[in-house]
């Protein structure tokens, strides 16, 4: 057999790209016409994946990571039924697709998550009798069993794809079993829902705080091309957001963000301490500890944009 062993070790590719236009629903459920599951390869061993906000407002992004000896797949989405959301089957083609390109006698799965939040981690069952796969619990525990942490959140552990090392640490605040994933290979710096283009919730502001000050570090002693969350929720006008559960997002910002804007959301952080509640920013909403009276604005105003849309 020739050997297909690819050498992750190099600098990261020159090829990566993130010049993509990602679905953003439809204004009308008649004209809903996207695919389920929009795939975008970056290069060859780096895929992104977004659920369609036809199948749910959540809309979040999935990624799906090539190693030698293993492939990753960091969230499942918001959407359990795989005929309306065919997750697996959309992983399993894209699994065997890369298998063609670079043949191996076996080659396993990883199914782990950002964190445990039910938008991330609705199509685990999908996975769940798949051959030669493991699927990693959502909660701390099996989190920090599975990962090797023996030191949380601040101890940086690694995960080996074969030859593809990614390194891991712990970002609670936003939920208990965070974690947060730099990729050297790419140069990706995936952060989960703990910082996005959209609404920041910290229910635990002081570990929120001191996440930030990780991510950061590992952001300034590493190569990061990008910062990447799991969900858009910015619009393209600085400060403003889609309402919550809108499923039409024409002029949303781009999913990538960059290590200044990392810095500017630990700084905002800063000043978001002071009060709790929402604070606005350029690029992201901060919610420190939300509340009652948050979630009613927000529920609020997204039931006045959705009654508003049905209007004739």
């Amino acid at each position: 057999m020739i050997d297909h062993h690819i050498d992750f070790g190099r600098a990261a590719p020159t090829t990566t790209s993130l010049e993509v236009r990602w679905n953003h629903g439809a204004p009308s459920r008649r004209r809903a016409g996207e695919p389920l599951v929009q795939v975008h390869r970056c290069e060859p061993h780096t895929v992104i994946l977004r659920q369609s906000k036809s199948v749910s407002y959540e809309a979040p992004f999935m990624y799906l990571l090539f190693g030698n000896d293993r492939a990753v797949l960091f969230d499942t989405g918001a959407t359990a039924d795989p005929a309306k959301f065919p997750l697996r089957a959309t992983v399993d083609e894209l699994v065997d697709g890369w298998l063609t390109e670079h043949p191996r006698e076996a080659y396993e799965l990883v199914v782990a998550h950002t964190h445990g939040h039910n938008d991330h981690v609705a199509a685990d069952a999908q996975f769940a009798r798949r051959p030669a796969t493991t699927v990693v619990g959502r909660d701390l525990e099996a989190v920090q069993r599975y990962f090797g942490f023996t030191s949380w959140p601040e101890q940086v552990v690694t995960l080996d794809l074969g030859g593809r090392v990614l390194e891991v640490t712990g970002s609670p605040g936003h939920h208990r079993a965070a974690i947060t994933v730099y990729d050297p290979w790419t140069g990706f710096l995936l952060t989960g829902d703990t910082v996005l283009p959209g609404r920041l919730y910290a229910f635990d502001f002081p570990e929120f705080q001191a996440s930030l000050e990780r991510i950061v570090a590992v952001a300034e002693r590493r190569h990061v091309t990008h910062v990447l969350g799991c969900h858009v929720e910015m619009t393209a006008c600085p400060g403003r957001d889609y309402p919550l559960g809108a499923t039409y997002q024409p002029h949303e910002r781009p999913l990538q963000m960059t290590v200044e804007q990392l810095r500017a959301v630990r700084a905002a952080a800063a000043t978001a301490a002071r009060r709790k509640g929402a604070h606005r920013f350029d690029h992201f909403i901060i919610y420190n500890e939300p509340g009652a009276r948050d979630q009613l604005r927000l529920a609020a105003r997204g039931l006045l944009h959705k009654v508003r849309r049905q209007a004739p």
